[in-house]
């Protein structure tokens, strides 16, 4: 076996497949299969986004994270207060809402394009140019909306069609694209053509950097030349906890994702895991999602930081796609990157839709431009004698540590096999309405209920838990799955 691949939709990790198929290592795997993700996964991810990218390297057992996510905008300005955003509710069709503020002001720097080469520089084998001829191809020839796809459209419809920039991309006659409908990025091909014989540094410097700051300013925005000029990709070491006898890393402060399910898992497995599905496994993943929201900051120690992260991070990372890569040597990528939820506004020429993550981020106290935003985004590697066994990450907002943690719980704690980890049903604490998608036991519900947890039934699987994408690798044997909530895929390459 070459390896194999999960992401959030059949094409990228098909294209990381083929990266692997010709003998590429998991970094030239990740990069590949992200750049098809803008493409095919444009509402989610791009060139305008930000992200992490989490290396475990099996010949030294070294595991480094590549902070690419959005830096504070405004650098070189003096004005500080912020421009008026718009507000646009998203509807999860479960009975759930989700508020988000989008247009220029909400757009952040972004760090994908250099993140993504700076890793490749670091660890890839393969010429970097020959990592783009799919994105490229399918970004020209267009890409058919799958289901997964179609409900994103649909969802974030308000958004993707908020600017005229965006309604030459995202619409057809005066209509949003639907099902099967195919979607074309011409503008978008010829940027990634530019990143590819230029490197990632075209989008922050010259011409390309000019229309984007150009752009976002005139239209209230605050990202300057400087901005983009000054955006640095940060190389951090990952934060570790243990859990049932394996070693759990993910994503470092400044954000909080990482940190947080790692203050919960040993918490759950002093607790004890349960059986899957019943009651009291249910109370226990809850009471330690109370706690990890609860935890009042003590100096020091992990609870306390946890808890001080948490109350920075709020929801940047609602529109994300996250893709696990194993290769033949045991290498090991967690890739993680979001727009947010989108700003709706798209660069004139580029195809660049940018992020909305200052709109999503808590702005009652400013950070200074160019400092980083924090994420709730947690690529995660699991570690079974220093070796990789489980790759694992998600999308899905707040959501999103608890759809990360109950996969490493189902997978390490359960011994699931990892299709089955990722479909089984979730739980979300909001407050004190306890979530539960559908698909669980109803007497089991009728329990929790009796121990005094106030339940949200919903009927089917829905985003709103999370779209995980993961790989496994045990006795020898590597398994991918994507996410059936959001049209995922995984693909073992042999």
């Amino acid at each position: 076996m070459r390896g194999a691949v999960a992401a959030g939709h059949p094409l990228t990790a098909q294209a990381g497949a083929d990266v692997l198929a010709v003998g590429g290592n998991a970094v030239d795997a990740a990069v590949g299969a992200a750049l098809v993700s803008w493409v095919a996964e444009s509402p989610l991810t791009g060139p305008g986004s930000g992200g992490f990218m989490l290396v475990h390297r099996a010949r030294d057992r070294s595991t480094r994270v590549f902070d690419f996510f959005v830096s504070v905008p405004g650098l070189g300005l003096s004005q500080s207060k912020l421009a008026e955003m718009d507000r646009v509710d998203v509807d999860f069709s479960g009975g759930s809402t989700q508020a988000f503020h989008i247009g220029a002001a909400s757009c952040a720097v972004p760090g994908a394009a250099v993140g993504l080469e700076q890793a490749h520089r670091s660890f890839g084998t393969l010429p970097w140019r020959e990592l783009f001829g799919p994105a490229v191809d399918l970004a020209r020839n267009g890409v058919q909306l799958n289901n997964g796809q179609a409900y994103l459209h649909a969802i974030l419809d308000l958004i993707l069609r908020h600017t005229p920039e965006s309604r030459e991309v995202y619409e057809r006659n005066g209509e949003r694209l639907v099902l099967q409908d195919t979607l074309i990025q011409a503008d978008l091909a010829g940027t990634l053509e530019l990143i590819a014989e230029h490197g990632g540094k075209v989008l922050y410097e010259g011409e390309l950097a000019d229309r984007i700051s150009d752009h976002v300013r005139a239209h209230g925005g605050y990202i300057t030349k400087r901005d983009l000029e000054e955006y640095r990709v940060i190389r951090r070491r990952p934060v570790r906890a243990s859990f049932c006898g394996e070693e759990y890393l993910s994503n470092p402060p400044p954000s909080a994702g990482g940190i947080l399910i790692a203050y919960g898992l040993p918490l759950l497995e002093e607790l004890g895991p349960g059986e899957p599905g019943k009651a009291e496994a249910i109370d226990a993943l809850a009471r330690v999602m109370r706690e990890q929201a609860n935890a009042r900051i003590a100096a020091g120690s992990i609870r306390g930081l946890a808890r001080a992260l948490e109350t920075r991070a709020a929801v940047v990372s609602q529109g994300t796609t996250h893709i696990s890569v194993v290769d033949v040597k045991g290498n090991a990528v967690a890739l993680t990157a979001s727009t947010g939820a989108g700003s709706g506004v798209v660069v004139p020429g580029t195809g660049i839709h940018v992020n909305n993550m200052i709109g999503e981020f808590d702005l009652a106290k400013p950070p200074s431009p160019g400092a980083r935003l924090s994420s709730m985004m947690s690529p995660s590697v699991v570690l079974r004698d220093g070796r990789a066994h489980l790759v694992v990450g998600s999308a899905g907002s707040l959501r999103l540590r608890g759809s990360v943690m109950q996969n490493v719980v189902n997978v390490v704690a359960h011994n699931l096999p990892v299709e089955d980890a990722i479909d089984r049903p979730r739980v979300h604490l909001e407050g004190d309405d306890l979530h539960c998608e559908g698909g669980h036991d109803p007497a089991e519900l009728d329990k929790l209920e009796a121990m005094g947890w106030n339940v949200t039934r919903w009927r089917n699987q829905n985003l709103y838990f999370g779209g995980a994408s993961a790989v496994t690798f045990e006795d020898g044997k590597l398994a991918a799955a994507g996410d059936p909530r959001r049209g995922g895929a995984g693909v073992v390459v042999e």
